[in-house]
């Protein structure tokens, strides 16, 4: 059932055409994941659907009565109201309803004496009650609870006011609000910035079992891959659709995109063959060859001619080192730090080699950034020193870009720190970031998150240090740049130290995952998805283990690939037996449908032969039974 449907959107602001030929539709039950670069209109489009913004020209129809939840990126709070009475008052219909309850109650004990206005009270009652239990009148409560604990709110912020709340907790808050709200289509826009790990993982389940339909704009491409199964990517004004998640649209993508451009070529060169024919006909000059050529001239105007598959600007860069270090790049013991009396993490151990690729992640407010601006001397560790091994460079990535001057043009902010080259090759370097032309003038105050990233980013490729430390290296950046971000880092002959909440990023460049906590850090061999199967089977870190070599340390993670790699092996094999399974079933209740039919009698020899195949079909089933359960046995061994 469609629920939503956008046909031929536009919008405009001043001379610049954001959306041109915008087309979506949203069905019941769906979760849609909305894509493009930074600036593509994705945002202004989720508005127009919300009713917030208008647009200049297209459609837009929506089932009648549809209940619309739209979540901005800055959420508005409602001023006096606490944290928990915010959420709370999304059952404030509930509430009255059971404050009615109450009263009808009282009302039924004063009229036991008058039956027929007692049966009016209680069939009144019987309905209050139904129209109760259906709104989780019950339950609402314990809801509640479940959705500040799933976003991360701590018991003692539910009586702090909501004003008072950063602006990533507003957010947070108002998500909850709104998936408390039950609405048939929520609209999201970012709904996993300022949200660490666990609420992500919260979130993705939730999202997984809701009842409505879901569009969302993220640029958290693992979230999307576990929680879409449609992808529309916004591309130079217009959409396209794609069945499946972020892997399988990116998959169907390039085969798209590979596909025109095949077939643009080939009538390229079709063209170019029918013309220089056109040409030689003329060159004749008799009048066969210019009748000739006037109909091939005719017949190649009527040729509807192919675009030129295009592709929004994408940055293209690669990191390198100057000098190599040695065998130990980083090591530190009995790090400790915190503000006043609080302690933000303690007996902290770290121990960096050559050529690793380590994610550091942890609960939002932990102390993974200001453990980096202790590595870096920023500040000071209260306990524990950092001690870096032979011909150790580090460069620094900060989030926040705190470290650019907002009063410098682009191309100053570059250039200063690398005076020695020549002003064409800072600029062809920040022409690998997109910045071209008089974009290079523009001061670093009027950039945006995602263009100082880049201006970051560009300072950090051209220092070749040989120890990156990346705090949130792909917030801000838009897809394409993130995937151009992880290519870079693969091929990076240095050391990586990196905080990440984006699942996907730590899965492509990791081959160790460190979890810091206030007690100190626990290490796990592999990338996201090894980490997320050791402590989903109970394993215990990989770093309570003694391992003293780094030969050790990739026997172990082999290991541990290896084991990964079975089972998921064995999960496939399960999974296959059982549809195995099924496929004989079915097989098997055709044949008995033939045979219960009349008509099958009336040939002796068929009638046999149906009575044989059906026998072998029965065979087979017990033949796939007994496949099924052994891979089942194998997997449970394994796990």
């Amino acid at each position: 059932m469609i629920l939503l449907s956008a046909q031929h959107i536009q919008k405009s602001f001043g001379g610049n055409t954001v959306l041109r030929d915008a087309s979506l539709v949203l069905q019941d039950g769906q979760r849609l994941g909305l894509v493009g670069v930074n600036g593509s209109g994705k945002s202004t489009l989720m508005k127009i659907l919300a009713g917030l913004e208008n647009h200049d020209g297209g459609t837009l129809s929506m089932q009648k009565g549809l209940r619309l939840g739209y979540l901005a990126q800055q959420g508005a709070v409602t001023p006096g109201k606490t944290v928990l009475e915010e959420l709370e008052a999304v059952f404030a219909p509930v509430v009255a309803m059971e404050e009615k309850l109450r009263e009808t109650e009282r009302l039924m004990a004063c009229e036991a004496e008058n039956p027929e206005r007692l049966r009016q009270l209680g069939n009144q009652y019987d309905q209050l009650t139904r129209q109760f239990e259906e709104s989780n009148g019950y339950g609402w409560r314990s809801t509640v609870q479940g959705v500040l604990a799933g976003l991360g709110f701590r018991k003692e912020q539910q009586s702090q006011p909501a004003e008072s709340l950063s602006g990533g907790e507003r957010t947070r808050l108002c998500l909850g609000r709104l998936l408390l709200q039950r609405p048939d289509v929520l609209l999201l826009d970012e709904p996993t910035n300022h949200l660490d790990l666990k609420s992500i993982a919260w979130l993705e389940d939730y999202l997984l079992g809701y009842a409505g339909a879901v569009l969302l704009i993220s640029h958290d491409r693992y979230f999307m891959d576990h929680v879409c199964d449609h992808m529309a990517e916004l591309l130079l004004g217009e959409i396209e659709c794609y069945d499946g998640n972020y892997t399988q649209y990116m998959q169907q993508r390039t085969q798209r995109f590979e596909i025109r451009m095949k077939a643009y070529e080939l009538q390229q060169k079709e063209i170019a063959r029918q013309e220089a024919i056109i040409a030689r006909y003329r060159a004749f000059n008799r009048e066969k060859s210019i009748r000739a050529a006037e109909s091939r001239e005719k017949r190649l105007e009527k040729m509807e001619r192919l675009e030129k598959p295009v592709e929004e600007g994408a940055i293209h860069f690669r990191f390198d080192i100057r000098r190599r270090t040695g065998e130990d790049v980083l090591m530190g013991e009995e790090l400790e730090k915190g503000y006043g009396d609080r302690v933000l993490f303690a007996h902290v151990k770290l121990h960096l080699r050559a050529g690793d690729r380590v994610a550091l992640i942890g609960d939002n407010g932990v102390g993974k950034s200001t453990l980096f601006k202790c590595i870096i001397g920023q500040e000071r560790f209260d306990q524990g020193e950092i001690r870096l091994g032979t011909g150790v460079d580090i460069g620094y990535y900060d989030q926040h870009q705190a470290h650019l001057h907002e009063e410098k043009t682009v191309l100053d902010e570059v250039w200063d720190d690398f005076h020695r080259m020549e002003q064409s090759e800072v600029r062809g370097a920040l022409g690998m970031f997109l910045f071209t032309g008089d974009e290079v003038f523009a001061p670093i105050s009027t950039l945006s998150g995602g263009e100082k990233g880049r201006v970051a980013l560009t300072k950090l490729m051209l220092r070749k240090d040989n120890l990156l430390l990346l705090d949130e290296p792909t917030n801000h950046l838009d897809m394409d740049s993130r995937e151009v971000l992880e290519a870079a880092l693969e091929d990076y002959p240095g050391t990586i130290l990196a905080i990440s909440h984006d699942r996907y990023f730590i899965n492509r460049f990791a081959t160790r995952v460190m979890v810091l906590e206030q007690g100190g850090v626990k290490e796990y061999l592999g990338n996201y998805d090894d980490y997320l199967e050791k402590i989903n089977r109970g394993q215990a870190p990989d770093g309570d283990q003694p391992q003293t070599t780094k030969t050790a340390q990739d026997k172990e993670k082999r290991r541990s690939r290896e084991a990964t790699q079975r089972l998921k092996a064995l999960r496939a094999a399960v999974s296959e037996a059982e549809a195995a399974v099924a496929r004989a079933e079915q097989e098997q209740a055709d044949l008995e449908a033939l045979m219960a039919a009349p008509e099958t009698y009336q040939d002796a020899a068929k009638a046999a032969e149906l009575a044989k195949r059906y026998q072998q079909q029965q065979q087979e089933v017990a033949r796939r039974y007994e496949a099924w359960e052994a891979a089942e046995a194998a997997l449970a061994q394994e796990e």
